[in-house]
């Protein structure tokens, strides 16, 4: 089993065509052909079936594409980090951000690395915080924004920032910043909420518990975009992090305040896997990340948070 092979592998499953592979790899087909037959008279299984819509991964050859896009992806960032020049930071990190957090984020600390250190290849994933952290302990993200984790056996956290959540309702419910809204008046409307399982709902949840109020859940999302956009609908009320709305309400699509009775907090914090070698890359990115959150509190762009080492 070589590299040559495994980039057959991976192109073949990703264009889901021989023909297509070849031409990607410039390489001629039946060289294509000749790797994968390889690997699979190697390992004795069939790694692909041909079907009408192309070249299918079998199941052995699901299990082996996800080892080998890691193999290709640790290789190439052995590659990167092999600094051209005295002094250069380089490498490829990935790093994850919290969907809501990602407007706020992810622009201004790709301009700094891009600014400031060029050799570094930043990719940016974003999602919910519990798709983050399994892809953090997949190895998949070097680094990544979660909330409401303590330390783990597999990874290190740094506590960054601490929230509020917000009720959120379309413009014409007039909901007012300096105007906090009991959990008991927000379970009185039908609720847009995060599916079970997310860790927002089950911070939702808790607090409804706590308010002894129960919630007419109308619809339920893994998509932060789409709760907003049926809020704004008219489908219902929502819960979610200040920094998640603030453009909104900035533009009036969305009227938002502070929840209330009880006040519910998130916890957002900088996880980083504890296993192994972490590049200079990672830590040049961990620190401009880090700036990057400090920059935003202090500009006053993250509505209702502060610094976790402030006291609530």
């Amino acid at each position: 089993m070589d590299v040559k092979q495994l980039k057959a592998l991976v192109t073949v499953a990703e264009v889901g065509s021989v023909t297509r592979a070849a031409e990607v790899l410039h390489l001629v087909q039946p060289a294509v052909t000749r790797q994968i037959r390889t690997l699979e008279r190697d390992l004795g299984v069939a790694l692909f079936e041909r079907t009408r819509q192309g070249m299918r991964p079998t199941d052995a050859g699901v299990i082996l594409l996800e080892r080998a896009r890691r193999a290709l992806n640790e290789l190439e960032r052995a590659r990167a980090e092999i600094q051209p020049a005295p002094g250069a930071v380089t490498g490829i990190v990935t790093i994850g951000l919290l969907d809501s957090a990602g407007d706020l984020l992810a622009e201004p600390l790709v301009s700094a690395i891009a600014r400031d250190h060029p050799g570094i290849d930043l990719r940016v994933l974003t999602a919910y915080s519990g798709h983050l952290r399994q892809w953090l302990d997949d190895g998949d993200l070097d680094l990544s924004l979660l909330y409401d984790l303590d330390g783990t056996p597999s990874l290190n956290v740094r506590p960054l920032v601490r929230e509020k959540l917000w009720a959120v309702a379309p413009p014409p419910d007039g909901l007012r910043a300096a105007t906090p809204v009991p959990f008991e008046q927000v379970a009185s409307h039908p609720l847009v909420m995060p599916a079970a399982g997310h860790g927002l709902r089950a911070l939702i949840d808790a607090a409804a518990a706590r308010a002894g109020t129960a919630m007419n859940v109308v619809v339920q999302t893994n998509s932060m975009h789409v709760q907003k956009q049926l809020v704004r609908a008219g489908h219902g009320w929502t819960i979610l992090p200040g920094v998640g709305i603030a453009g909104d309400v900035a533009t009036g699509s969305l009227s938002a305040a502070p929840l209330c009775e009880p006040t519910t907090w998130r916890s957002i914090v900088l996880g980083t896997p504890r296993a192994g070698r972490t590049a200079p890359a990672t830590d040049v990115v961990a620190q401009e990340l880090t700036r990057q959150v400090h920059a935003a509190l202090r500009q006053g762009l993250w509505p209702s948070a502060q610094p976790s080492d402030s006291a609530p």
